[in-house]
């Protein structure tokens, strides 16, 4: 047992919640190789410490094929292509097939015409979007990905949800092992945060979320269920008003909110809701936009690594403030919670222990045995 976040919690070796994690989607009908991908987006999460996004996320996946609102077995049909480009129909089915296929092919016309763009539309989620950009990375690439997502985030000066969380990522290789990879949502933190703070009982900081007449709301629980009946509103990046630049936040999510529903004639917005207007549920038809740039089409693949490790080094050594010891660059933290993690074990807080038994009990895996 450790202690995380105050709370006391488990830890599970890496390769035992793998092959369980693997286990539950193929038991849910996801096909064995198509199971592989998506376990392979939920650990990395988990090991990067985004526990928003990994075990804490897969019973959502598997309600939300028992629900219909996405299907098991992908099949991704290509609508439109270019020798640099395609437009990709998901036909709803597990987000991170369709993501991965999608970034390999953005990547593969990348090598071979210098770049590559895909756009996807009626896709379901698909995990934490720098696994998508450090695809292209992993292959000499420049690698961007982008997503829109349920209503979330307020326009500066509204306290409506209308724009998703809506993450950037982009990743580029260094000469160093930990790659450049910068992996936001637009919005100040997203819906996963506030999901591990329920299961956590911890209150939210004051600034993210806001009720109908502006007010800050903290508890976890009503952010959520606000969120939900279009209540409480997100904050976008630089928060509320125009003082310290919300604007630029909102503007950045409204630009995803456009590469994942314009150029695929797809959903936005209310569009992405996952329920009809009488409250039956219905598939949720996010967007998604890919692109890759072949580094060598450009310049030497090692001479641009070192570059871009000399401006990261040049940026950690940077003067200090005041009480700091060190300067991070983005990717760093999470590349060494990695690997502490891949011997450590990973953190599992007892109200997350409950989902995963019920995952058990649900799908019939009495070959797992857990102490919890």
């Amino acid at each position: 047992m450790t202690s995380h976040q105050g709370r006391i919690a488990s830890t599970l070796p890496v390769d035992f919640l793998y092959k369980f994690m693997l286990d539950v989607f193929i038991t849910a009908g996801v096909p064995a190789d198509d199971a592989k991908t998506c376990a392979d987006v939920l650990i990395a999460a988990d090991l990067r410490g985004i526990e928003s996004h990994g075990i804490g996320r897969l019973k959502m996946y598997i309600d939300r094929i028992k629900t219909g609102q996405q299907i098991p077995v992908t099949q991704v049909e290509v609508i439109r292509e270019t020798p640099t480009t395609a437009l990709v129909d998901g036909h709803h089915g597990m987000g991170m097939v369709i993501a991965s296929q999608s970034m390999q092919m953005a990547i593969n016309k990348a090598k071979k015409f210098g770049m590559g763009s895909v756009a996807v539309r009626n896709s379901t989620h698909f995990g934490i979007d720098g696994y998508y950009a450090r695809m292209a990375a992993e292959q000499g690439c420049i690698g961007m990905a982008f997503t829109n997502a349920r209503p979330a985030i307020a326009p500066t000066f509204s306290v409506q949800p209308m724009l998703g969380t809506n993450p950037i990522a982009f990743c580029a290789p260094t000469d160093e092992d930990c790659p450049f990879l910068f992996d936001a949502a637009t919005s100040i933190t997203q819906r996963g945060k506030f999901e591990v703070y329920e299961r956590e009982s911890i209150e939210a900081p004051e600034g993210w979320a806001v009720n109908q007449q502006g007010k800050p709301v903290t508890n976890s629980s009503d952010v959520l269920k606000g969120l939900s009946d279009d209540t409480v509103a997100l904050l976008p990046l630089g928060g509320a008003g125009e003082l310290l630049a919300g604007y630029k936040g909102y503007g950045l999510a409204t630009m995803v909110e456009i590469l994942s529903a314009s150029l695929q004639m797809g959903q936005f917005m209310h569009g992405l809701q996952g329920f009809e207007a009488d409250g039956s549920k219905r598939p949720f038809m996010l967007g998604h936009f890919f692109m890759a740039i072949d580094i060598e089409a450009f310049v030497p693949l090692e001479e641009f690594k070192r570059t871009t490790g000399n401006i990261l080094r040049e940026l950690r050594a940077a003067r200090l403030e005041p009480g700091q010891d060190r300067i991070y660059t983005a990717g760093e933290k999470e590349f060494e919670n990695e690997k502490r993690l891949r011997v450590e074990g990973i953190p599992i807080v007892p109200s997350l222990q409950k989902d995963i038994l019920a995952l058990i009990q649900m799908l019939g895996l009495n070959q797992y045995h857990f102490d919890f």
